[in-house]
């Protein structure tokens, strides 16, 4: 009988054990995204490393643009054509030359600055979200937004004034698909003369070329002076930014090399 007794009491055990341990194992949190491998699976969707291998080319507003990148060298130039002259700027690792007519121009410190940042903002934009996986950029996940239907993973990115460039203090915003990942919203504050200025885009004909994703934009900007920057995807929703421009490119093409 006390055999009996003690082998139950030790199954009843067994099992409260067994209850506990499986308890256990459903309080372990399940794990998540972070805001860099979402960051990732976007570059991913886009291209991956196709765009360290390639050579791009497009127009934009009339003026040329040609990006050669090959595992983290890289030349970016634009093509500015007139009735007077030729232009061609070149940003590249050594640093930014321009040349009219093929003949190098002298500039100034701060005419270096602006046409480097002009000729790598185009160019930026054009690849988004290529280049977010940087030593030099924070990514923050801000939980997910809805938007016409769509649920998006909702991404802050700021940079490190180390290595982010010189406008390093600009802030973005990402709003990336959850099932495709792509990026079909993005905003961004920017230093201008008399304070900040702040753009949302809404991606239009996103397009694969050559196994690399490009998208158009319809760039709005606020109707309101004083709204909390991280508000913009709400405030687009609710009509309260105004159409400013397009941003529209055209003529693209990719090669790809290894």
């Amino acid at each position: 009988m006390k055999l009996h007794m003690i082998l139950r009491n030790a199954l009843i055990i067994a099992l409260m054990l067994t209850f506990f341990n499986c308890k256990e194992e459903t309080k372990k949190p399940v794990t998540s995204e972070t805001a860099e491998d979402i960051i990732n699976k976007s570059i991913n969707a886009a291209g991956g490393d196709v765009f360290d291998h390639s050579n791009i080319n497009f127009d934009f507003r009339d003026i040329h643009y040609k990006a050669q990148r090959d595992s983290g060298k890289f030349r970016l130039e634009r093509y500015i054509k007139d009735s007077v002259t030729e232009i061609k700027d070149v940003l590249s690792n050594s640093g930014f030359e321009r040349f009219e007519k093929d003949a190098k121009v002298e500039l100034s410190d701060s005419l270096v600055a602006l046409y480097s940042a002009s000729v790598n903002s185009v160019h930026y934009f054009s690849v988004l979200p290529y280049g977010l996986d940087g030593g030099a950029v924070f990514k923050e996940d801000l939980g997910t937004e809805e938007i016409k239907g769509t649920n998006y993973h909702k991404i802050k990115v700021t940079f490190a004034e180390d290595g982010g460039g010189e406008d390093h203090e600009d802030e973005f915003l990402y709003w990336i698909n959850k099932n495709t990942y792509n990026v079909d919203y993005l905003a961004y504050s920017y230093e201008e003369v008399d304070g900040m200025g702040y753009r949302f885009r809404e991606a239009y004909n996103a397009r694969m070329v050559n196994g690399l994703r490009f998208v158009d934009y319809n760039n709005y900007k606020p109707t309101s002076v004083n709204f909390n920057f991280e508000d913009l995807g709400l405030m687009f929703k609710n009509g309260e930014l105004e159409l400013l421009s397009k941003i529209e490119l055209s003529n693209i093409t990719v090669e790809q090399f290894n």
